[in-house]
């Protein structure tokens, strides 16, 4: 008996169908671990009001323990891809462990927070796409970098 397209396609179809299904019940893990506030990038280096504005609108969800998980953080696939970008975020950059850095690592981490910004590399386009307020301007870019140069 030979396959149709018609039902090629229908059994195509049920095949995402129940993947979709399947796939809800992966475990994700969408914690926000405990962190010490006294290691925390802003009460160490106490930026300005407007550079501090400026890294929680942008850098906070993937780059803290303090991740704001939206409503499509509990719908795969979405969930998966999501954990994944907050997992290496964080293991790349953590804010909220700054205090454990080292003076020289720390400033390079600064020259390296300007040059992703600048390069506009961060945050990612992606996450402006569902994060329109997300994207830095100019402005705000340069009194980060500004900023960053005169506290190393």
């Amino acid at each position: 008996m030979a396959l149709t397209a018609r039902r090629v396609a229908g059994y195509s179809a049920l095949a995402i169908l129940v993947l979709l299904v399947a796939v809800q019940f992966l475990p994700v893990d969408k914690t926000n671990p405990p962190s010490d506030p006294r290691l925390h990038f802003d009460q160490l280096l106490n930026p300005p009001p407007n550079v501090k504005a400026s890294l929680d609108r942008a850098c906070r969800d993937c780059h803290t323990h303090d991740t704001t998980w939206p409503w499509y953080s509990k719908v795969a696939p979405a969930s998966l891809l999501l954990a994944s970008d907050v997992k290496e975020g964080r293991e790349h950059l953590n804010l909220s462990e700054w205090g454990k850095l080292d003076p020289k690592r720390a400033a390079r981490k600064l020259d390296e927070m300007c040059e992703e910004l600048t390069s506009d590399a961060m945050p990612p386009g992606i996450y402006r796409v569902m994060h329109r307020d997300a994207k830095l301007t100019p402005e705000e870019t340069r009194a980060f970098c500004g900023w960053a140069k005169s506290v190393k």
